[in-house]
């Protein structure tokens, strides 16, 4: 395994490792205005909430590596304190980065790149019109994390409205993560989209006290099919299944199949059980697949 010192990097260096490791990363489209009411638009991927109630966004308007400089987003927000959050879809991931680039003071980057800018309710700088969701923020602080090349500076937003454009909405009102077409920022020049192809549930532990991957079984554990994924799914149900339970899947038509083909050969029989169970864990099926691991 390759290890680095952070200390002997170049930002450059720095830069580029972080930023193709610690991804996806969600696009805070920002706009935001100066004292003189100058617009700005600008994207940033240094951006998450971090807080529910009060609702706190924090995005990072970073030194320019290059040369150190400071950009208008942070400067506007120092001067007004409010902004507005747009978020990015793949309809509009193209047009969002012809924003980042860099135009002198003054320039409207929703006329360069062909925004519809629409007035806000709260706060002085306008929405995205074509944005799926846009929220209208003050900045409640902004914090310095340095002053040297790269050197982050986060912004406290604290969400006060929300517009969701309806036709990302399911019939309960939520927001569709299969509508929205979320797009997110890897390294370099690199983007995802969040298409319903790689769109996956995970049942949350929270639902429910887990087991462990330690009560199953060592020929469960240390497996040469399971993956770790797979025992995660198998150690997050309540309770292991009876003894009666497990001895009636063996006449589980695909179960009885494996158990009948490999009589007498046990190291093919757990192979063979376990590929079948990797196979119903895909499915969604964690209690039938533990009673076939536990056979």
């Amino acid at each position: 395994m390759l290890t680095l010192k952070t200390s002997d990097l170049s930002p450059v260096e720095l830069q580029n490792y972080l930023q193709y490791a610690i991804a996806p990363r969600p696009i805070c489209f920002a706009s935001t205005i100066d004292a003189e009411g100058n617009i700005n638009l600008s994207p940033f991927s240094f951006f998450n909430m971090f807080s529910t109630n009060p609702p706190i966004c924090v995005f990072s308007p970073a030194r320019r590596v290059r040369d150190n400089t400071t950009k208008h987003t942070l400067e506007n927000v120092l001067e007004v304190k409010e902004c507005v959050i747009n978020i990015v879809n793949y309809d509009m991931v193209q047009q969002m980065s012809l924003a980042s680039t860099e135009y002198a003071k003054g320039i409207n980057e929703f006329d360069k790149a062909g925004f519809t800018m629409l007035k806000s309710d709260l706060v002085s700088p306008p929405r995205v019109a074509e944005a799926p969701v846009q929220f209208e923020c003050v900045v409640n602080e902004v914090i310095h994390l340095g002053d040297q090349h790269g050197a982050g500076n986060l912004i406290l937003a604290e969400i006060k409205l929300i517009h969701i454009n309806e036709n990302i909405l399911d019939a309960e009102g939520k927001i569709d993560q299969h509508k929205i077409d979320l797009v997110a920022r890897l390294g370099g020049d690199w983007y995802c989209r969040v298409t319903n192809e790689n769109l996956f549930k995970v049942t949350k532990p929270l639902a429910r006290l887990g087991i462990g991957v330690d009560r199953l079984p060592q020929a469960v554990r240390f497996s040469k099919v399971l993956t770790g994924n797979d025992l995660g799914m198998l150690g997050n149900v309540e309770h292991l299944p009876s003894d009666e339970e497990i001895d009636l899947i063996s006449t589980h038509p695909q179960v009885k199949e494996v158990l009948d083909a490999t009589i007498g050969d046990s190291t093919n029989r757990e192979r063979e059980l376990h590929e079948l169970a990797k196979n119903i864990l895909k499915q969604g099926d964690v209690a039938l697949a533990l009673k076939i691991v536990l056979l």
